[in-house]
């Protein structure tokens, strides 16, 4: 059995995206950011950083338990479990591994520091956050360009997807400020569409 430690965030949400298109059996464990629950003794003992989400399997590699942090890597790790939502060959891999990397590092710190900035910063920073945002917009076109000649992120559905699809459902107002980018929107609305998408964002 699976359990998910977690949180209503990006970086939660794209894994349980990837539970349920997998259709792997899983336990959710809501872990209240909000109210520290992050910070509680037991939980820094699945992750010392104090960070969601967290993964136990029961059955991970060699059937010994695993746990494990960092959405990207759990991401990975259950394409390898599954062998899903990965490609086996070496270069639509490393595509996949680009836009993974690209989603989780560049447009998450992005939409990160328009939330650090409005939200949690003891001195918060209108204008820090709307630099934050013109940079997630800029993304956002960019993708938009890639989505152009293709549906997928990776010419196939991809752990690629499941990382980005959390950062654009969260920042409608970015879609507005990125202007014309009628080909994110469409892969948005596709993959809202999924029956296990819907189910993990209902």
């Amino acid at each position: 059995m699976i359990d998910l430690y977690t949180w209503d965030t990006s970086n939660g949400l794209r894994v349980a995206i990837m539970l349920e298109e997998c259709g792997l059996p899983y336990r959710v464990h809501r872990v209240d950011l909000m109210k520290g629950e992050q910070a509680r003794p037991e939980f820094l003992v699945l992750n010392p950083v104090g960070a969601i989400p967290v993964l136990c399997d029961s059955e991970g590699p060699g059937g010994a338990p695993l746990t494990l942090s960092q959405s990207g890597a759990i991401l990975q790790y259950l394409a390898d479990k599954t062998g899903r939502f990965m490609p086996r060959a070496p270069a639509a891999r490393a595509v996949t591994l680009q836009w993974l990397a690209f989603a989780i590092t560049d447009c998450m710190l992005s939409t990160a520091m328009i939330f650090h900035n409005t939200t949690l910063v003891p001195e918060k920073s209108q204008a820090n956050a709307d630099y934050f945002a013109a940079r997630l917009a800029r993304y956002f076109g960019v993708i938009d360009g890639r989505l152009a000649q293709r549906e997928w992120l990776a010419d196939e559905l991809s752990i690629a997807d499941f990382a980005l699809f959390p950062i654009v459902r969260f920042r409608p107002e970015v879609i507005a400020q990125a202007g014309d980018v009628p080909h994110l929107t469409a892969w948005r609305d596709r993959l809202a569409a999924r029956p296990a998408v819907a189910k993990v964002t209902a």
